[in-house]
């Protein structure tokens, strides 16, 4: 019996790029990496659980900033290599500057600029480290 997880066409480090989005508003919040372990972390615990590939461990978004992501459901490309997590995103933040969005840097005129405010001060979010 073949396992939903190997449906997905992992890439060379058994990783495939996921994005999440606002099951409400339709808003992209983030694009991040999941693993097979995260995956079914994220099946199992009713959250997004992504991998960091920078600290090399499993990621639970808002175990830091308590702006956690709830799993609504979760979608594969056809392609099998891409997914897409639907999520209720708790706090109204998905992004370590303190955004709604990671996608807030707009291409205006051939100049990147910042198109949504700041919700939260990150060191009131994250410390001072």
């Amino acid at each position: 019996m073949s396992s939903y997880l190997d449906k997905v066409n992992w890439n060379e480090d058994g990783l495939v790029p996921v994005v999440a989005q606002d099951v409400e508003s339709g808003r992209l919040l983030m694009q991040a990496w999941v693993n097979r372990e995260s995956l079914q972390a994220s099946l199992e615990e009713g959250r997004a659980v992504y991998w960091s590939r920078s600290r090399s461990k499993l990621w639970r978004k808002g175990e830091e900033s308590g702006n956690m992501q709830k799993l609504v459901d979760v979608y594969m490309d056809c392609d099998n290599d891409t997914l897409c997590f639907k999520v209720q995103q708790i706090g109204g933040i998905a992004c370590h500057t303190g955004r709604e969005s990671c996608f807030f840097q707009k291409l205006e005129n051939g100049e990147w600029e910042a198109s949504e405010p700041v919700l939260k001060d990150p060191t009131e979010i994250y410390g001072n480290s």
